[in-house]
């Protein structure tokens, strides 16, 4: 909080490109596996073990603020899910629905812009096709956090599947 009581806008250019290990803030697991499908929990935007930024989209932090922020919950989520289907000996493949919470005065309008840096991280990750997505504004969200993303992944066995020619 700024000393005019405006927050104050986090400095995002120290984001780590690849996130912490997700650990789990409480009684539940990062990822779970269930029907070939893995399924993360929200993902906040923490890196080395806190928060890289907190606050709330229209009353302090912008779009531009909050995109990096979305990206690096969403590979949060991709990580949690990738730890989980390779210790179950799968890989994954590809998401196929996102969900991203933003935390927003009742006046922000932007999630959808809010939630693009999440796309943009998960295609980085994963590739095409881009995931189905909700982006959902909410009055506030866990240790303050602006975002929180959740995936749901579909998985492949761990071992590629490769073709050859063979030269007869």
């Amino acid at each position: 909080m700024s000393a005019s009581g405006i927050p104050a806008v986090p400095d995002t250019s120290g984001i780590p490109a690849v996130p912490d290990a997700p650990v789990p803030q409480g009684q539940y697991t990062s990822a779970r596996i269930a029907g070939g499908l893995v399924f993360t929990a929200g993902m906040t935007p923490r890196a080395g073990g806190t928060m890289a930024a907190s606050g709330v989209l229209g009353a302090g932090l912008t779009v531009p603020d909050a995109r990096p922020l979305a990206e690096l919950a969403a590979r949060r989520a991709v990580e949690a899910g990738r730890q989980a289907a390779e210790a179950a000996g799968l890989r994954l493949e590809s998401a196929v629905s996102m969900t991203v919470w933003v935390a927003a005065t009742a006046e922000f309008s932007d999630h959808s812009r809010v939630a693009d840096g999440a796309s943009t991280a998960v295609l980085e990750e994963l590739g095409d096709p881009a995931p189905a997505r909700a982006a959902i504004g909410v009055s506030g969200l866990p240790s303050g956090a602006p975002v929180e993303v959740a995936l749901v992944l579909t998985t492949a066995t761990a071992t590629a599947t490769a073709t050859a020619t063979v030269d007869q």
